[in-house]
Parts: structure tokens; sequence; C-alpha cells
């Protein structure tokens, strides 16, 4: 094989890759924390997708905590709302967008190796059912102050069941 041939093959492969990844941005990223000894923490952004298809976030992972996982906010019917898990992760439609915000859908940081300080960057990689992984460098906000997409009324934070955050 000629080194023209093998380099137009490398680009023909590159070319059939990139596409997927191109469809998917990450916008308006940040991560919060209540506090330099808080154990729990959770990144917000809005996911854009400009492909044809939809795409599926399914995982979240980073070295900052001992646990990484897709959250939401649920309302169990009396009134309480509960952050639970939600391992199906979050549909990004096509042509369209989703946003982890405050109050509703977020990536959840549990067990947090270190306290997030005002500034700091997060390295998280993002899984994808079509794009595959995407690592985006999320900085710290600590004083950012975007109003939760729900209404919290009875919102009872003593019953958010985050697990034992020890055995994590």
């Amino acid at each position: 094989m000629t080194l023209k041939s093998t380099l137009l093959a490398g680009f023909s492969v590159l070319a059939f890759a990139v596409p997927a990844f191109a469809d998917i941005t990450i916008d308006d990223a940040y991560a919060r924390s209540s506090g330099m000894s808080a154990k729990a923490g959770a990144a917000f952004f809005v996911i854009h997708n400009s492909g044809t298809e939809d795409d599926q976030l399914i995982n979240a992972t980073s070295d900052v905590s001992k646990l990484v996982e897709l959250h939401t906010h649920k309302d169990m019917g009396d009134g309480v709302m509960k952050m639970m898990h939600v391992p199906e992760g979050f549909t990004i439609p096509a042509g369209g967008e989703h946003a982890l915000a405050r109050g509703g859908d977020h990536v959840m940081f549990m067990g947090i190796n270190e306290g997030f300080a005002q500034g700091d960057v997060l390295t998280v990689t993002l899984t994808f059912e079509k794009a595959g992984d995407i690592t985006v460098d999320i900085p710290v906000d600590l004083e950012r102050k975007d109003a939760p997409m729900m209404q919290h009324g009875k919102m009872d934070h003593g019953k958010m069941d985050h697990g034992n955050m020890a055995d994590k």
C-alpha cells in the first residue's frame, strides 16, 4: 500500500467516526457542591444534538468522587421530591437539546474525594449510545444562582436518597 492510499484509508475511517461525535455538543457546563466539606456535588449543562437521530446519555464517569451517576428528581406522590438514579440515562432528541439543571436531571457525584472550590475544573467523561465517550472539563461555580427547573414546594432535602456515603 502506498503512503497516499494509506493516508486516504485513514482519513476515510476518521470521516465515518467523526460525524457522530460532532452531532453532540455540551454548553454552559458548571459543577457545584454545598461546600468544601460536602460529600456530594452535581454537574449541570445543556446537551445539543445537531444530528438526525436521537442519542442517549447513558453514563458519566470521573475520578472526583467514588460514585458518579445520572440523577433526576421525582415526585413520589406525597408532595415530597426524591432524588434518584436514572440508569437508562437521558434522551437527547435529534435536532434538539436536553438541559441538565438544578432541580431536574443532573450528573451526581457521591463520596467526593476533595471538596469543590470555586474555579476548580472537573474532568467528566459522558458516554452516549451513538456518539460514544465525550470528555468535558467542567468548571466549579459555587456562586451561580440558576433558578431550579421545578417548584420545590414541599421538597424535603432530608429525604433525598444518596445512599450511604460512608460505603461509597
